[in-house]
């Protein structure tokens, strides 16, 4: 017995090894959070499908995170090449409601964008490794190359919050990296001049309606802006403590729109309330503050800008999702990390921190 129970230790420790508990946990909770607002929202079909994707999400993480962060780092332009293929392929063979964003691959379907989340960050850190820092302008221009073109593709599916947090990732790379901040100035600027063009040439129009609505949804309340105003009341009448898990009514009633999915937060906020919402952004803080940590400890510069920006990443996610529920920003169709359900975006997710993890359990002394 003694013998059996020392083997099963050593095979557990085994099995184990290269993941970071403190951040698995934080994980797990917000997992377990999620499953239960999809229980309420959408019934027990919802939550068995969202979990067997966690459970493919949390293989892929152990996997990767037993990787090596040197094997990793040298299969990193691979990676980004790969990925690119299927947000290629989207263009002739993708379906979706607004434009091509999704490949039907006979048993599931993959949002290929989401692919770029976990391998752009790794290709901007890998090139800027490679380079004196802080980056100088050929150096930022060709990282503006490895970040815009991809983001470029995914806006002409066109999916425009997917392509945001796609070129967030690769700009907190950049940042990190020591970019001097009138390099940001320059991009919003930018931006804004780009604005009017984005306006009359680029925007289709639901996307137009989504803004105009974020400006006054009362505008319309009966039909575009129905969706932003449902949320807000079923924020607010959460309350302190919520309703009680399966007692929305805003959410069983279906007055919230996309509840599983975009705006399963405002389920959350109105079945929890106001301290349920605080565990879970106290969960979120402590994922953030963990893959800050990581990357402050870690030793050679992929490492750093790939855990750091991984983090950095994530905070963007729950920002844009928190304040499109809220009114806040404009709807761009982007879910809550581990709580809305969706497939592919919680294996990239999961495979993402499953990077962090690598850059935990294995730092080379030399970059």
């Amino acid at each position: 017995m003694r013998d059996f129970l020392r083997w099963a230790l050593e095979m557990g420790q085994r099995l184990t090894r290269g993941l970071d508990w403190p951040l698995l946990m934080a994980l797990l909770a917000l997992m377990v959070i999620g499953l239960a607002v999809l229980d309420s929202a959408g019934g027990s079909g919802l939550v068995m499908a969202q979990g067997a994707r966690f459970a493919v999400g949390l293989l892929a993480m152990w996997a990767i995170a037993r990787t090596s962060i040197l094997r990793i780092r040298a299969w990193t332009p691979a990676i980004y090449a790969i990925s690119m293929l299927p947000l290629l392929a989207v263009f002739v063979l993708g379906t979706g409601k607004y434009g091509r964003q999704w490949l039907n691959l006979g048993f599931f379907y993959l949002q290929p964008a989401e692919l770029l989340k976990v391998s752009l960050p790794m290709m901007v850190a890998w090139y800027l490794n490679r380079m004196p820092l802080p980056p100088r302008v050929p150096v930022v221009l060709v990282a503006a190359v490895i970040i815009g073109v991809p983001t470029g593709l995914v806006m002409l599916q066109p999916d425009f919050g997917t392509g945001v947090l796609i070129a967030a990732s690769g700009a907190f790379v950049l940042l990190l990296a020591g970019l001097p901040w009138w390099w940001v100035g320059v991009g919003v600027g930018g931006v804004a001049a780009a604005a009017p063009v984005a306006w009359f040439w680029l925007l289709m129009p639901y996307q137009k309606d989504r803004i105009l609505m974020f400006l006054d949804p009362e505008s319309d309340a009966l039909g575009a802006g129905w969706n932003i105003i449902q949320s807000k009341i079923a924020i607010g009448s959460g309350g302190l403590t919520g309703k009680g898990w399966g007692l929305g009514s805003q959410s069983h009633l279906n007055f919230i729109p996309e509840q599983t999915t975009d705006f399963a937060f405002s389920v959350l906020s109105e079945e929890f309330g106001w301290i349920g919402v605080a565990v879970v952004l106290a969960l979120y803080l402590f994922v953030i503050g963990r893959c800050l940590w990581i990357a402050v400890e870690s030793r050679d510069g992929y490492s750093r800008l790939l855990a750091g920006s991984t983090g950095l990443a994530f905070f963007v996610y729950i920002l844009v999702n928190g304040g499109m529920i809220s009114g806040l920003l404009p709807v761009v169709g982007v879910p809550m990390p581990l709580i809305s359900y969706g497939g592919t975006s919680a294996v990239s997710l999961l495979a993402g921190f499953g990077l962090v993890m690598a850059v935990r359990e294995h730092r080379p002394v030399h970059g």
